[in-house]
């Protein structure tokens, strides 16, 4: 019993993980905050840039 139970441990284990590895994460990519900060001051000078008159 012992050694069937085992086998068939690995191979859920197994299975489980290339059923995970098949569907990614819906979860967004992680942005530090330094990175958050570069990207609102380009986005903040880009409309400026936009809202200059000419």
């Amino acid at each position: 019993m012992n050694r069937r139970k085992k086998i068939n441990q690995t191979l859920k284990s197994k299975a489980k993980k290339a059923n995970a590895k098949l569907h990614r994460s819906n979860k967004p990519a992680y942005i530090s905050k330094a990175q958050r900060a570069q990207l609102a001051e380009q986005s903040a000078e880009n409309s400026a840039e936009v809202n200059e008159p000419e």
